[in-house]
């Protein structure tokens, strides 16, 4: 499937992405009128949530190899 090291770039981008994105809401959300805003935003936090979670399944899958790697 993928190895460690793939894994771990692409827990980078992610890491970075989710970064970028929390500086995005933060810029609508300062916005004289942030309800102007409210699709941006509402799309924003979808993507937060799916990186996230994408986020967690690597860490998840990194922690199984882990501990796969360490047992053997």
């Amino acid at each position: 499937m993928y190895d460690v090291d793939e894994l771990l770039e692409a827990k980078r981008q992610i890491d970075s992405t989710l970064h970028k994105i929390r500086e995005v809401v933060k810029t609508l959300e300062a916005k004289e009128n942030p309800s102007r805003y409210k699709s941006q935003l509402t799309l924003a936090k979808r993507r937060l949530k799916a990186f996230g979670i994408a986020n967690q399944l690597i860490e998840d899958k990194l922690a199984e190899l882990e501990n796969s790697h360490g047992s053997h």
